[in-house]
């Protein structure tokens, strides 16, 4: 097996971390790193990844490693510090979704990023998946026509693949958890790689189900995109079915992506069929391993991140925008 090329530092070794550790080791382009300051997770982990190495703080592993990435998958309010800690010291960076809580503090590492060439991605990681990038090419070659409309469905039970959700940042707004910032979020990123920008949004979402916590687990919200692209979303965390469906309607067709049917879909005629463009089902880390590939290109050059900053932080603005306008009843905006 031929020597990693880089060497990466996971920040943070909760479920994503752990997963993010897991996918980079997949791509055997990199040796890893991670930090975690409870001494007994930081040994089990150790115990089944044999090759990392694991430091107890930030502090610690950049006094005694040397590393030329990281990925940053702590808390949602130590996400900006971190970067701003880590840009500083050379280092490429992928960071977690949502890039921050507010956005002052994105717009500070905005404005350092603009003085750096390091690779800075936020890790939206539907955009690794090919079925909507297929999709997103066909709305951006013109032959359907300009996008019109936007639907957004899904919803899943959300302690059935996350059971712990209780004791997670999920359970506090202020760590970053809630629907909005954990689910939906990852559709107003990819629905604005595909029609644009968003522009305003009006919300109303609710806690109904999930025990345990107090935070919204349904939303449904209308928006306007560029281009005056009209969009609709409609999210819950506690329905038995576990679906995504995402439908852009253009002048001249309908393409409509089914995650969970792996395919996505194209009408043109009235009441004539579909045609499918079919995916084997995605083994349980593809995405996140397209996303690692992904991210160690965009160090090395060969293409930019799935996800920039930039991106990152037009989705942050939506984020804000659906928290303001669903406790004023009221539209807000989402551009700067």
């Amino acid at each position: 097996m031929p020597q990693p090329s880089h060497h990466l530092l996971i920040v943070g070794a909760g479920s994503i971390g752990l997963r993010h550790l897991r996918c980079f080791l997949a791509s055997e382009r990199t040796a890893i790193s991670f930090v975690e300051p409870r001494a007994e997770v930081r040994d089990s982990i150790l115990a089944e990844y044999p090759t990392a190495c694991g430091y107890a703080s930030l502090e610690e592993a950049l006094e005694q490693g040397k590393f030329d990435g990281a990925v940053i998958a702590t808390p949602a309010p130590m996400h900006v510090p971190q970067a701003l800690q880590l840009l500083d010291c050379g280092l490429h960076l992928l960071i977690e979704k949502p890039l921050s809580l507010d956005l002052v503090s994105a717009a500070s590492l905005l404005t350092a990023a603009e003085q750096s060439p390091l690779a800075i991605g936020v890790a939206y990681v539907y955009r690794a998946n090919p079925l909507l990038s297929q999709m997103r090419d066909a709305i951006l070659s013109g032959a359907y026509g300009k996008p019109l409309e936007l639907i957004a469905y899904g919803g899943q039970n959300f302690p059935t693949y996350r059971p712990a959700y209780r004791d997670t940042y999920y359970r506090d707004h202020a760590s970053g958890g809630g629907a909005i910032q954990d689910a939906l979020t990852h559709v107003f990123n990819a629905a604005q790689w595909l029609i644009g920008d968003m522009q305003k949004i009006v919300v109303d979402a609710e806690h109904l189900v999930l025990d345990g916590v107090d935070v919204e687990d349904t939303v449904h919200a209308i928006a306007r995109h560029s281009n005056g692209v009209m969009a609709n979303y409609t999210l819950n965390q506690h329905q038995a079915a576990n679906e995504m469906t995402l439908t852009v309607v253009c002048q001249r067709g309908v393409l409509r992506w089914e995650t969970h049917l792996h395919r996505w879909r194209i009408a043109t005629e009235p009441d004539a069929p579909w045609k499918d463009i079919q995916h084997e089902p995605l083994q349980r880390d593809e995405l996140f391993i397209r996303q690692a590939n992904s991210f160690l290109d965009a160090m090395e050059g060969k293409s930019p991140p799935l996800c920039s900053l930039a991106e990152g932080v037009s989705t942050l603005r939506a984020n804000v925008a659906a928290f303001d306008s669903w406790r004023s009843g009221a539209w807000r905006s989402t551009t700067p």
